[in-house]
């Protein structure tokens, strides 16, 4: 496996393996929708960065707790409860159907009965979790690639989550879009959001339901064809995709409505650091100069 904290992430070699694995964290995220009480903007369902991969963190059930723990070293699910007792799956080449199946019933024999809605959010393609025979791969060496990346790219944006004094997300993994992000608020309510496509609108309005600053790190997929560094604004202010962001290579896409850094831009800078610290943070700029934030409030000086 590479040492690399920035690999190569080439898209066309690892996506049969990443749509299945987006599948398996769907099933692991919608395990934890349903035993978490709603907090603002979803902040529950996510999954977060570990040493080893992602977790749930910990969920109570009955009288007990536990959490899933994606180990994207060993390539194995565990499920660890706070009785002592713990479920091992291995993560290797098999279907979504037969790990969906794995998952539910290692938790059932932990003594935890869980009914999730086994169609995904987010894609096109939304075959239930339990007749999906599409989706069966996976490769150990880019799934690890993955996770260093996400591991890197979570240090940089703790940095530049300090700098904001403001309401600001938690640095968590979405596992409907299969992206890491953090998300600044000016502190005003949005115009209520009209939906985006596989999702419920009733999603997006409590997701969007004040003016956001928002960023984060994808592997790519539809019209984005190699993993990207990504921010957007809601409600996109006038101006905002005109605004000069750094460093040069970022650009404004019109299809998504977000600006784009290719992530191989970062990958190969002398300081991928500073680069990626500069993308985001103009990029914030651009929202919160064009949106009129009250900046000397939000930002610390």
């Amino acid at each position: 496996m590479t040492s690399n904290p920035w690999p190569e992430l080439p898209l066309a070699e690892w996506k049969d393996t990443f749509e299945t694995l987006h599948m398996w964290t769907q099933i692991v995220g919608k395990i934890r929708l349903k035993l978490t009480p709603l907090e603002n903007h979803w902040w529950n369902v996510t999954l977060y960065v570990t040493p080893r991969g992602l977790t749930t963190s910990i969920m109570a059930y009955k009288g007990q707790h536990f959490q899933i723990n994606f180990d994207f070293i060993g390539h194995l699910m565990l499920i660890e409860t706070s009785h002592g007792s713990s479920k091992t799956i291995a993560l290797q080449p098999e279907s979504v159907a037969e790990f969906y199946q794995e998952t539910m019933a290692a938790l059932e024999s932990l003594g935890i009965s869980v009914s999730i809605w086994t169609t995904p959010t987010e894609v096109p393609d939304r075959i239930p979790f339990e007749q999906d025979q599409k989706h069966a791969s996976y490769d150990p060496e880019y799934v690890n690639r993955f996770w260093r990346i996400l591991v890197e790219t979570s240090r940089v944006l703790k940095e530049f989550r300090s700098r904001f004094i403001g309401k600001v997300s938690p640095i968590h993994f979405f596992w409907g879009g299969f992206d890491l992000a953090i998300t600044r608020f000016s502190g005003r309510p949005a115009p209520t959001h009209p939906g985006s496509p596989y999702v419920a609108r009733f999603v997006d309005v409590e997701a969007y339901s004040h003016e956001v600053s928002s960023c984060g790190f994808w592997p790519g997929g539809g019209p984005v064809n190699g993993p990207v560094f990504y921010a957007y604004a809601y409600p996109e202010p006038h101006g905002f995709k005109d605004y000069p962001v750094h460093p040069s290579e970022a650009f404004y896409h019109t299809g998504m409505g977000d600006f784009m850094l290719p992530y191989d831009v970062v990958r190969t800078a002398k300081s991928p650091d500073d680069v990626l610290l500069s993308f985001l943070q103009s990029t914030y700029e651009a929202a919160a100069i064009c949106g009129n934030w009250d900046r000397e409030a939000l930002e610390r000086q």
